[in-house]
This record gives structure tokens, C-alpha cells and sequence, in this order.
């Protein structure tokens, strides 16, 4: 794979990132749940507080697939771990052994900056996607459920009066 390179994202290549997350929506059916733009990813992915990190992926100098990622903190390990958002390889380019050396670099990453762990979440109709990660010695956590507070229901949640109720023992 020499003609396939892995680099840093940076503010120029905010269009080409904003791309990439539009064709992954189209990918998961969820095109409309898309509200990032150009603006948003600058501040977000390049500004002075980024909050996550981007990785493109090229060959012959085509920008192929991407992956975004930050770091969580795992309170029983001590450590952060590596969190990896999203994964897209363009479907042209499927099956050449892109997808598997993001997720090698990234992992390199994570043991590079002594996270204890790299996880993701995966669309549970995702079949290629589940066998892929599964080749790799990822485990399947069924013993975990995702909850997301979003939209209205953020809000609402957000101004929410909290009574504390002192009962002495």
C-alpha cells in the first residue's frame, strides 16, 4: 500500500471532511441528522478548543476515507482511552485494506499516548461492519446500552430546577 497515506486533517481539508460525513449519513440512512458545517467543523475540529481530531486517508493522492476520534477517560482503568466516532471508506475503495490501516494507525495512537482502551459503536444492521471489527479481535459489549440526550429533550434537561432532599440518617 505505498501509494496510501495517512495524514492529520487540517482546516483546508474542512470541505472534503464535511463531504466524507455527508456520504457516511447517506451510508446509514441518515442523511437528515446531519447539522454540521463548514464552520462548525473549523472550530470544532481545528479551532483553538478542538474537541476531536480528524484523519484522512489517501491513495494516488485521492482523499479515500477518514475517521474521526477523541479521547475519553476511563474512571475504573485511570487512563484515557481512545473514542473513534466515525470510520468511512468511499464503497469504490472498499476491501483494498484502507479501513483496516485507520484502524491500525489509530490503535498505534492509543498506544502511543497510553490509552487504556479504543472503542466504538457500531450500527447494529452493519453486518459488514460488525464482521470486519470482530476479524480484528474487537469484542462485542451487548452488555452496554448507549443513551443520547439531544435536540429538545438536551434543552429541556438542561433547565431543569433539582430539588436535594437532606434525609439524616
Amino acid at each position: 500500500m505505498e501509494k496510501f497515506i495517512i495524514r492529520k486533517a487540517t482546516k483546508d481539508d474542512t470541505g472534503t471532511v464535511l463531504s466524507f460525513i455527508k456520504k457516511l449519513a447517506g451510508y446509514e440512512k441518515l442523511e437528515n441528522e446531519v447539522k454540521a458545517t463548514r464552520d462548525l467543523l473549523e472550530k470544532n475540529l481545528f479551532g483553538e478548543k478542538a474537541v476531536a481530531k480528524c484523519l484522512l486517508g489517501f491513495y494516488d493522492g485521492v482523499p479515500v476515507c477518514f475517521s474521526i476520534y477523541f479521547y475519553n477517560f476511563s474512571t475504573f482503568l485511570g487512563k484515557p482511552g481512545l473514542y473513534l466516532e466515525d470510520l468511512f471508506v468511499l464503497p469504490e475503495y472498499r476491501g483494498r485494506g484502507f479501513g483496516k490501516a485507520m484502524l491500525v494507525h489509530l490503535a498505534r495512537t492509543a498506544v502511543e499516548e497510553d490509552c487504556g482502551r479504543f472503542e466504538w459503536a457500531v450500527l447494529d444492521w452493519n453486518e459488514p461492519a460488525l464482521k470486519f471489527y470482530e476479524s480484528l479481535g474487537a469484542e462485542k459489549l451487548d452488555d452496554w446500552i448507549i443513551h443520547r440526550v439531544t435536540g429538545e429533550a438536551l434543552q429541556k434537561l438542561a433547565k431543569e430546577t433539582v430539588e436535594i432532599k437532606d434525609k439524616t440518617l
